[in-house]
Protein backbone atom coordinates (compact mmCIF):
# COMPACT_ATOMS: atom_id res chain seq x y z
CA UNK A 1 0.00 0.00 0.00
CA UNK A 2 2.16 2.97 -1.07
CA UNK A 3 0.99 6.68 0.22
CA UNK A 4 -0.35 9.24 -2.65
CA UNK A 5 -0.64 11.24 0.39
CA UNK A 6 -1.46 11.65 4.34
CA UNK A 7 -4.97 10.78 3.25
CA UNK A 8 -5.03 8.30 0.53
CA UNK A 9 -3.12 5.03 0.13
CA UNK A 10 -2.36 3.50 -3.74
CA UNK A 11 -3.36 -0.13 -4.13
CA UNK A 12 -3.22 -2.37 -7.11
CA UNK A 13 -5.55 -2.81 -9.99
CA UNK A 14 -6.60 0.61 -9.84
CA UNK A 15 -7.86 0.90 -6.50
CA UNK A 16 -7.16 3.70 -3.71
CA UNK A 17 -7.70 3.29 -0.14
CA UNK A 18 -9.00 5.68 2.50
CA UNK A 19 -9.30 5.66 6.54
CA UNK A 20 -12.71 5.93 7.29
CA UNK A 21 -13.19 7.46 10.87
CA UNK A 22 -16.82 5.94 11.29
CA UNK A 23 -15.96 2.23 10.75
CA UNK A 24 -12.55 2.66 12.07
CA UNK A 25 -10.89 1.08 8.87
CA UNK A 26 -9.99 1.25 5.39
CA UNK A 27 -12.33 2.07 2.97
CA UNK A 28 -11.37 1.28 -0.94
CA UNK A 29 -12.80 1.84 -4.22
CA UNK A 30 -11.43 1.39 -7.58
CA UNK A 31 -10.70 5.09 -10.02
CA UNK A 32 -8.76 3.33 -13.10
CA UNK A 33 -10.90 1.15 -15.14
CA UNK A 34 -8.84 -2.06 -16.14
CA UNK A 35 -9.73 -4.35 -19.26
CA UNK A 36 -9.93 -6.97 -16.78
CA UNK A 37 -11.68 -4.88 -14.05
CA UNK A 38 -15.11 -6.30 -12.87
CA UNK A 39 -17.82 -4.19 -10.97
CA UNK A 40 -17.87 -0.05 -10.75
CA UNK A 41 -15.71 2.45 -11.04
CA UNK A 42 -15.45 5.97 -9.37
CA UNK A 43 -14.91 9.41 -10.91
CA UNK A 44 -11.94 11.37 -9.00
CA UNK A 45 -10.32 14.33 -8.83
CA UNK A 46 -6.68 13.56 -9.05
CA UNK A 47 -5.91 15.22 -5.90
CA UNK A 48 -4.96 13.07 -2.87
CA UNK A 49 -4.76 15.95 -0.76
CA UNK A 50 -8.14 16.70 -1.35
CA UNK A 51 -10.00 13.57 -3.00
CA UNK A 52 -13.21 14.30 -4.13
CA UNK A 53 -14.84 10.76 -5.19
CA UNK A 54 -18.16 10.39 -7.57
CA UNK A 55 -20.63 9.05 -6.78
CA UNK A 56 -21.01 8.12 -2.87
CA UNK A 57 -18.88 5.52 -1.64
CA UNK A 58 -21.43 2.62 0.35
CA UNK A 59 -19.84 -0.01 2.03
CA UNK A 60 -22.05 -2.84 3.81
CA UNK A 61 -20.30 -5.20 6.01
CA UNK A 62 -20.89 -7.63 8.75
CA UNK A 63 -19.48 -7.27 12.33
CA UNK A 64 -20.23 -9.54 15.39
CA UNK A 65 -21.21 -8.62 18.31
CA UNK A 66 -18.30 -8.49 20.92
CA UNK A 67 -15.84 -8.03 18.24
CA UNK A 68 -13.26 -10.79 17.33
CA UNK A 69 -13.14 -11.78 21.27
CA UNK A 70 -16.94 -13.21 21.15
CA UNK A 71 -15.92 -14.66 17.54
CA UNK A 72 -12.96 -16.47 19.45
CA UNK A 73 -15.19 -17.50 21.44
CA UNK A 74 -17.75 -19.54 19.47
CA UNK A 75 -15.09 -20.74 16.79
CA UNK A 76 -13.72 -22.31 20.38
CA UNK A 77 -16.95 -23.61 21.57
CA UNK A 78 -18.54 -24.64 19.19
CA UNK A 79 -17.20 -27.38 17.21
CA UNK A 80 -19.90 -28.25 15.07
CA UNK A 81 -20.37 -25.99 12.05
CA UNK A 82 -24.14 -26.08 12.39
CA UNK A 83 -23.53 -24.80 16.42
CA UNK A 84 -21.07 -22.34 15.28
CA UNK A 85 -23.43 -20.73 12.28
CA UNK A 86 -26.64 -20.94 15.03
CA UNK A 87 -24.75 -19.03 17.07
CA UNK A 88 -22.78 -16.43 15.03
CA UNK A 89 -26.46 -15.70 13.34
CA UNK A 90 -27.71 -14.56 17.40
CA UNK A 91 -24.34 -12.18 17.24
CA UNK A 92 -24.31 -10.58 13.36
CA UNK A 93 -25.02 -7.33 13.32
CA UNK A 94 -25.23 -6.07 9.85
CA UNK A 95 -23.28 -2.58 8.83
CA UNK A 96 -23.61 0.18 6.52
CA UNK A 97 -20.92 3.19 5.91
CA UNK A 98 -22.52 5.53 2.62
CA UNK A 99 -20.78 8.56 2.31
CA UNK A 100 -19.95 11.13 0.15
CA UNK A 101 -15.97 12.26 -0.20
CA UNK A 102 -15.47 15.72 -1.79
CA UNK A 103 -12.42 18.25 -1.21
CA UNK A 104 -11.00 15.69 1.35
CA UNK A 105 -14.08 15.80 3.12
CA UNK A 106 -16.73 13.04 4.33
CA UNK A 107 -19.97 13.28 4.50
CA UNK A 108 -21.97 10.59 6.41
CA UNK A 109 -25.02 9.90 5.66
CA UNK A 110 -28.14 8.79 7.95
CA UNK A 111 -28.69 5.04 6.83
CA UNK A 112 -24.72 4.81 8.08
CA UNK A 113 -24.55 2.54 11.48
CA UNK A 114 -21.92 4.19 12.90
CA UNK A 115 -21.29 7.27 15.58
CA UNK A 116 -20.84 8.94 12.59
CA UNK A 117 -23.84 9.39 10.68
CA UNK A 118 -25.60 12.94 9.30
CA UNK A 119 -21.99 14.30 10.28
CA UNK A 120 -19.45 15.53 7.72
CA UNK A 121 -15.50 15.34 8.93
CA UNK A 122 -12.34 15.85 6.93
CA UNK A 123 -10.92 12.90 6.11
CA UNK A 124 -8.41 11.82 8.59
CA UNK A 125 -4.47 12.21 8.07
CA UNK A 126 -3.41 9.52 9.60
CA UNK A 127 -4.07 5.36 9.44
CA UNK A 128 -4.89 3.37 12.20
CA UNK A 129 -4.11 0.13 12.43
CA UNK A 130 -2.04 0.39 9.34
Amino acid sequence: MAALSKKLRSLDGGRVAFWCPGCREAHQITVVDAPSRQGPVWGYNGNPDAPTFTPSVLVRGVRIEGGDEELDRILDTCKLPEDRERMLADKRINTVCHSFVTDGRIQFLGDCTHALAGQTVDLPEHWEAC
